[in-house]
């Protein structure tokens, strides 16, 4: 028997928390499909742990005779291995109305609407989906991952039998998450605010004049079409031999393709790889300084970022230092923000997309006046800082929930007291 560290003070004194089966919480109904649902994909993303709670993505299928129901609250076991969860993902469905998945996922009814909800906040966590799962995989063809439905419920887990409880702790767990949805809610809205103000606060391509101006500079005149490389002094970089290790972890930061994460986020303040003196010396990799914006011709095609500390950039980007005079390099942030999907548009290539150095060398931007532009970057720049203030209280809220978690349920390492 077992007990978590933080409980409600109304079950104290109730009995502890009992280790009990999947097989024994989850039942599979093996409903299948009326030809009336909608088909859906279980995808992940990172940092998205499941889309079935949004729907997933639909798809055609020839015949959909054979997929499985998902009702409201069912728990849906997928073997898709993704990023953190290299053994699948177990997840309770979020939807409103049922849909149907592939027959190779497992679905599962549980006990109760409450079990389900725990159940889900439990395998949040990717250390725990992975205990559990670890010991029971097995390596189908070609290493696929092979857990029948039967062995996915034979592991047990310490779960409160109390329904009370149950019923307690996940509409705990609801508003926990109902604080985290909203929260990311305001966040994608600040976010379409943003596109949408820059849309129109930049002309449409082939146009002289932005639809929206603020009140000093309505008058001004046409902005004028100019070659960034009249406004700017364009760089590039390199990759130090990687089979030379003095030329690497020397203290200088790196910006590659390894940073991709890293990008569309203004500032770029880390790199996950950093080069050394020798390394410079000896590649044609240069140390750009701070301020200087950055776009990417490669993978990950027309990310872009402004640097924040001197750095050195990989072959894969092109670089500008701006000529203060004439072009601020915020105002040419954003402007390479707007038009990153045309960027990835026009590059090409069949395994890795990529735009030739030719393009930029030619490459033209439509600007104001230097005061028009600090406006606009500095309005720009304010409402980036507003998303990144709500985005931090987004973390602490997962780190919140996370932290309750881990005292919330039982730890089997630890003989209760």
């Amino acid at each position: 028997m077992m007990a978590p560290k933080l409980r409600f003070p109304e079950f104290g004194k109730e009995p502890t928390w009992s280790e009990r089966k999947l097989s024994e919480v989850l039942k599979e109904h093996g409903s299948k499909s009326t030809g009336e649902e909608q088909v859906f994909s279980v995808s992940v993303h990172k940092g998205i742990i499941n889309q079935i709670e949004h729907l997933g993505r639909s798809f055609s299928a020839a015949t959909t005779d054979h997929y499985k129901r998902v009702f409201p609250g069912d728990v849906v076991y997928t073997k898709s291995p993704t990023g953190d969860f290299p053994l699948g993902i177990i997840k309770q469905s979020k939807i409103t109305k049922s849909v149907i998945v592939s027959p190779l996922y497992g679905v599962f009814t549980p006990e109760t609407n409450a079990l389900g909800c725990i159940l889900d906040a439990y395998f949040e966590s990717a250390g725990n989906t992975i205990n559990y799962l670890s010991s029971i995989v097995q390596k189908g063809a070609k290493n696929t991952i092979n857990i029948s439905n039967e062995t996915f419920l034979s592991k047990a887990l310490f779960l409160p039998a109390n329904k009370e409880e149950q019923q307690k702790i996940a509409a705990f767990l609801t508003s926990l998450d109902d604080l985290i949805t909203a929260q990311n809610e305001k966040i994608k809205a600040l976010q379409a605010h943003k596109k949408g103000l820059m849309q129109q606060l930049f002309p449409a391509e082939g146009e002289t004049l932005p639809r929206v101006r603020f009140r000093e500079f309505e008058g001004s005149g046409e902005w004028e079409e100019k070659r960034i490389e009249d406004l700017a002094i364009r760089g590039s970089g390199h990759t130090p031999n990687k089979s030379q290790p003095s030329y690497y972890n020397g203290g200088i930061k790196w910006v590659s393709l390894a940073d991709s994460n890293r990008l569309d986020k203004g500032y770029i303040y880390e790199t996950k790889a950093e080069i050394s003196i020798e390394g410079l010396k000896n590649s044609s990799a240069v140390l750009h300084p701070s301020g200087t914006v950055i776009v990417s011709r490669d993978a990950g095609v027309g990310k872009s970022a402004v640097l924040y500390s001197e750095m050195a950039v990989s072959q894969h980007f092109i670089v500008w230092r701006c000529d203060k005079s004439k072009l601020l390099n915020w105002f040419l942030y954003f402007f390479l923000q707007i038009i990153k999907p045309k960027l990835e548009r026009i590059a090409s290539g069949s395994t890795i997309k990529t735009i030739g150095l030719p393009y930029f060398k030619e490459m033209c931007i439509t600007i104001p006046s230097i005061q028009e532009q600090q406006k606009i970057a500095d309005c720009l720049s304010s409402l980036d800082d507003l998303i990144t203030a709500q985005s931090q209280k987004l973390e602490a809220l997962k780190m919140q929930k996370k932290g309750l978690m881990q005292q919330m349920f039982p730890n089997p390492n630890e003989i209760e007291a």
